[in-house]
């Protein structure tokens, strides 16, 4: 189908506006994007409670958000944002995403702030980030029913993160993760793939600002190979935990979220291969912008919620500290 008008708009909106392309930018300069949106999104709705914690990572600390949800948790969601491994903060619109996501699917949700390149290279997103999703599954009494399901969650590089992490978890006899649910993830390094290349495609992020974040995220492009990189190039897929695969039709990584929904299943995994039609990469983070939003997280959150649903979950009450927020 046509690409969503509301995008369609969007996009004459910052075109008349000028400035430079992503791949003409600085990293700072382009994090200024992200406090704009965060402001055309606004505040996200009331959770039960939030902490904000410190974890210590290797050389240096970062930030994670503890959001629960106004009804009893039932399972809990690491959640790794999207932004190219660059762009992105837990503080702008990532945090209403995980403010909904919490109501929605009735789980804690984690927001991990990992340290963004190029200030922190690869692999420092993947590092903090699996510290992170160690220190869940050593707390996760505290954060939900103790059986309750573990899942991961990430759009973009986000979804880069989680998939990574699935392979780190089973390789490294790690957390146990129930679900990982993949948005429009980057898998691969090859920027030649037909979605790379088709001009429909050259939207909100285009290939060229696909290479500028690699080139910030790992500049050795020969290392970007590697499956802590590209999770699609593991030596095996098999044994990792059931997924939701979302692509976007208009998404210069379309073609590599579908290789990896392929491979998946390939290796014996269940996966839900589902396709935002009209819908163009970044409508995720999107809240109160672009109506695909909606339909997102709506998407997301049903699947996460018949996932638990079909789960053998305990009835154990919980006690958890906090106050609408």
């Amino acid at each position: 189908m046509p690409l969503e008008p509301t995008s369609e708009a969007f996009l004459a909106d910052l075109a008349a506006a000028g400035g430079p392309p992503l791949h003409e930018s600085t990293p700072s300069i382009a994090r200024i994007g992200d406090l704009v949106a965060a402001g055309m999104t606004g505040r996200g709705p009331a959770v039960s409670s939030v902490r904000n914690l410190e974890l210590r990572g290797q050389g240096g600390s970062f930030r994670v958000r503890v959001l629960t949800p106004e009804a009893d948790p039932q399972a809990v969601v690491v959640h790794f944002h999207g932004g190219g491994w660059v762009l992105g903060d837990i503080d702008l619109q990532y945090d209403y995403v995980g403010r909904e996501l919490a109501n929605l699917t009735r789980s804690t949700v984690v927001l991990v702030n990992y340290r963004k390149a190029p200030e922190h290279p690869f692999p420092t997103a993947v590092e903090d980030s699996y510290t992170a999703l160690t220190w869940v599954a050593e707390h996760k009494a505290e954060l939900a029913p103790a059986d309750a399901p573990l899942i991961v969650a990430g759009d973009s590089a986000g979804g880069n993160i989680a998939a990574v992490m699935t392979q780190w978890a089973r390789d490294k006899d790690g957390p146990a993760i129930d679900l990982q649910v993949l948005v429009y993830p980057a898998t691969d390094c090859d920027l030649d793939r037909p979605s790379y290349l088709a001009p429909e495609n050259q939207l909100l992020v285009d290939r060229e600002a696909m290479r500028w974040f690699w080139e910030h995220y790992l500049p050795d492009e020969s290392a970007r190979t590697h499956p802590d990189a590209s999770p699609l190039r593991a030596t095996t897929l098999a044994g990792l935990p059931p997924a939701l695969v979302y692509v976007a039709e208009y998404d210069p990584l379309h073609d590599e979220g579908v290789a990896y929904a392929d491979a998946l299943a390939e290796a014996g995994v269940a996966v839900e291969l589902s396709e935002a039609a009209g819908e163009m990469h970044g409508f995720f983070q999107m809240a109160n912008i672009l109506p695909g939003y909606d339909d997102g997280i709506r998407l997301v959150a049903r699947h996460i919620d018949d996932f638990i649903s079909s789960a053998d979950i305990s009835s154990a009450e919980i006690s958890l500290p906090g106050k609408r927020v």
